[in-house]
């Protein structure tokens, strides 16, 4: 990979990440394997979260760290190719979130691992319990399975008149087909009918919503992933073009025109995988780091998009969320 800095600037500070710097200094130094599921611009909040609070905890890159940032950009073929690299380059610590998790324990079980975002840690045999990871992987959750129902729960009061829901995810990701079960459970206690919208590459979104036209819906769930995160503002784009109500896992959705998102604050899980590292850097094994649950969460609505739709949001909602425009 060739040598180059990737620089984002959040809140008036710069943050400068080498993508491949070699020579002794880094032979000598400890090195992060970061493995980006997204773009650089999806995923620069969350990463500037971890870059911070690393170096609020000590860890000053090229001084007494080095990272390695590598971006799949929505591949998930890239994330095998991506983790068999790590494992060549010998990294200390392979830091990711969502789907990559699976590749890199299959590429390695001595490297550490530290999962921001994993979705169904136990469900879906990353680790053994919560409490005890059992191998080398740890990190944490962000609950979306189980907060899936609580989002469709959201979007019916919006929509109390619903009678079908789409639910758009990608099939080649466990965590979604586990997420569009649970989705398909909560709208079933709503009496309502579920439509799969089933992809696997970013060519089968347009092909989804055109299936749409044909089956119908009253409203569109979003399975957060790789993925969709990588396409999020097409698929805001066509979901607003088919005048469809989306709820999403996440606030960058809503902020690319999505109606409304719930779930956690993804920089704050970031910035505490920040300190998993900092752990297993001073010494700390994996396996005897508990998986953490998310602690804040964020409910965002859309107010432009509401508009747009012909939508009133309920006042008991608009005084729980947070509001854009």
């Amino acid at each position: 990979m060739r040598r180059r800095e990737f620089i984002i600037l959040l809140g008036g500070a710069a943050f400068t990440w080498p993508i491949a710097v070699r020579g002794q200094q880094a032979a000598k130094l400890p090195t992060i394997g970061f493995l980006v599921s997204g773009t650089p611009q999806n995923w620069a909040p969350w990463v500037a979260a971890f870059a911070e609070q690393l170096n609020r905890l000590g860890w000053v890159e090229r001084r007494n760290v080095m990272v390695e940032y590598r971006w799949a950009e929505g591949r998930s073929e890239r994330f095998a190719e991506i983790a068999a690299e790590f494992v060549r380059l010998k990294v200390d610590v392979i830091v990711t979130g969502g789907e990559p998790a699976f590749a890199t324990r299959q590429a390695t079980s001595t490297i550490p691992i530290v999962a921001a975002l994993m979705a169904d840690p136990v469900g879906t045999s990353l680790v053994t319990s919560l409490a005890h990871p059992g191998g080398n992987v740890t990190g944490l959750s962000f609950q979306s399975i189980d907060l899936a129902g609580k989002r469709v729960d959201l979007l019916h009061a919006v929509i109390p008149q619903m009678k079908r829901l789409a639910v758009l995810g990608n099939a080649s990701n466990p965590n979604v087909m586990l997420e569009i079960r649970e989705v398909d459970m909560a709208a079933q206690k709503l009496g309502l009918q579920v439509a799969r919208l089933e992809v696997r590459r970013a060519e089968d979104i347009l092909p989804a919503f055109e299936s749409l036209k044909m089956e119908g819906a009253d409203a569109l769930y979003v399975c957060i992933d790789a993925l969709s995160n990588a396409n999020r503002t097409k698929i805001s784009t066509l979901a607003l073009g088919a005048r469809l109500p989306t709820m999403y896992g996440t606030r960058d959705y809503v902020e690319t025109g999505g109606l409304m998102s719930y779930g956690p604050s993804f920089p704050a899980l970031f910035r505490r995988a920040a300190e998993y590292v900092d752990k297993i850097l001073r010494g700390a094994k994996p396996s005897e780091l508990p998986i953490e649950q998310p602690t804040t969460f964020d409910f965002v609505i859309n107010l432009t998009t509401a508009k747009a739709l012909g939508l009133t949001i309920p006042a008991s909602m608009l005084s729980l969320a947070e509001l854009i425009e």
